[in-house]
């Protein structure tokens, strides 16, 4: 297995999963909806988020008290800038009063408001980790992806906190970089990896970007087939080379009735049938024209550009965490796997990332529309009453179960079942929208 890869892992099951336990593991905290920058990789930028602007009140955040002495981590993290909240201090010191030795609090940032007094009370409340984004080591390109974002700044952050962690020796602060990686940038990543660890980071979290619109859909730096559909594709397509055909042809005569197509055409359409054959007992969904649109180049460069970086990394002492270079055929949802909860600075509560905001993404090569999944409010219901009501039990372990579709490289996608204005059901009659999830396929990261 390359370097990098999710290896596969025995998943516990039944009532000692963390997905199914009585309490939360995780927490993700929206701690404000605002922020300093205006990043075009942001959800909040797209036009039918219909994010409102507001902050974690102090009633929303004691009603999270009863789920701290059984959490391994608490992540300040959702749409905004955790650093615009007036009590985030607060909150960091109080909650880990309250959480067991070992467990962390962090967030991820984008730095501008790291001062050396920002930075002292940051590490005097107890912080634990802090990942700020650096798409970019070149001022003009980190000022191109964060649109106005300045990396000085950022180099001043994370001096800051280098120093504020060395004046408090009990402090256990880890530093890490962000890095979203897309076409302009990609080349950049080694560069930054070390950029940051000169000054102070120990860890690298890349995450490919999610396009937000049809305009920065062509910055992906991922096609949407899954490894193994491709790996069988190429299998096939050196096996039709084989015997003197070229499979990109295949569409071309399938068009033409059965009775008129050549011998050539006529073994070529026999030959992707087998194909096809293979792929359904494999379990492996196919999308020819997908398969046939990867840009080979691409990935070759992606591909040499993750080596360079975990040798940086390895050479900086770096905890370097990649993304898949493809789509993993086999799912893991991080989120509900690990006994995650997220909560929204309204007080309601949502099951991961995917399904935590309303917004539209071309991350398939389409307009997909995504709904957000609620599960109860703190305002009107306490947080473990939630979390171990039977509906979202009942979702936590239809998604552990990964019974649902490869929407991404499907033939006939986007099909009105994943497009409905109401999600009821996929094309596997199960009631969870994951068949759309990219994060469940390994692409997209973020501080957890």
């Amino acid at each position: 297995m390359h370097p990098g890869q999710a290896c596969p892992h025995t998943r516990p099951t039944g009532d000692n999963h963390p997905a199914l336990a009585n309490f939360p593991a995780k927490l993700f905290v929206e701690v404000t909806t605002r922020c300093n920058m205006e990043c075009f990789m942001c959800m909040k930028q797209n036009p039918g988020s219909g994010i409102c602007e507001g902050d974690l009140g102090d009633a929303t955040f004691a009603a999270l008290k009863p789920a701290f002495p059984h959490l391994e981590a608490l992540i300040l993290n959702g749409i905004g800038e955790p650093l615009l909240h007036p009590r985030l201090e607060d909150m960091i010191a109080a909650a880990k009063t309250e959480m067991p030795a070992g467990a962390w609090v962090g967030f991820q940032s984008n730095g501008l408001l790291i001062s050396e007094q920002r930075a002292r009370s940051l590490v005097a409340a107890g912080l634990d980790k802090i990942c700020l984004s650096v798409d970019a080591a070149s001022p003009e390109l980190f000022r191109k992806v964060r649109e106005g974002g300045d990396i000085h700044a950022v180099e001043r952050a994370l001096n800051a906190l280098a120093q504020a962690r060395a004046e408090q020796p009990a402090s256990r602060l880890e530093i890490g970089m962000e890095f979203v990686a897309m076409r302009d940038n990609l080349r950049e990543l080694p560069r930054a990896i070390r950029w940051a660890a000169e000054r102070g980071a120990s860890f690298a979290l890349i995450t490919h970007m999610l396009p937000y619109d049809e305009e920065h859909a062509v910055q992906a730096a991922y096609p949407t087939v899954t490894a193994e559909a491709l790996r069988m594709f190429h299998k096939w397509r050196d096996i039709a080379r084989d015997q003197g055909l070229d499979i990109r042809r295949y569409f071309k005569s399938l068009i033409r009735y059965a009775t008129t197509r050549s011998d050539e055409e006529q073994r070529l359409y026999r030959l992707v049938e087998q194909m096809k054959a293979e792929a359904v007992a494999q379990g492996i969904v196919l999308d020819l024209r997908s398969l046939m649109a990867v840009d080979q180049g691409l990935l070759d460069e992606v591909t040499a550009v993750f080596d360079e970086s975990r040798r940086v990394a390895q050479e900086c002492g770096v905890d370097l965490r990649l993304p898949e270079i493809l789509p993993k055929h086999q799912r893991s949802c991080e989120f509900v796997e690990e006994g995650g909860a997220f909560v929204a600075w309204d007080g309601k509560i949502y099951p991961c990332y995917f399904l935590w905001h309303r917004f539209n993404c071309y991350a398939m090569g389409w307009e997909q529309k995504v709904q957000p999944k609620v599960f109860g409010d703190l305002n009107e219901s306490a947080l473990l009453d939630i979390w171990n009501s039977p509906a979202f039990r009942e979702f936590r372990a239809k998604v552990i179960r990964y019974d649902y579709p490869f929407c991404s490289n499907c033939a006939v996608a986007p099909c009105d079942l994943v497009q409905a204005d109401n999600f009821e059901h996929d094309c596997h009659a199960q009631s969870e929208p994951c068949g759309s999830c990219l994060w469940c396929m390994g692409l997209f990261q973020c501080l957890r």
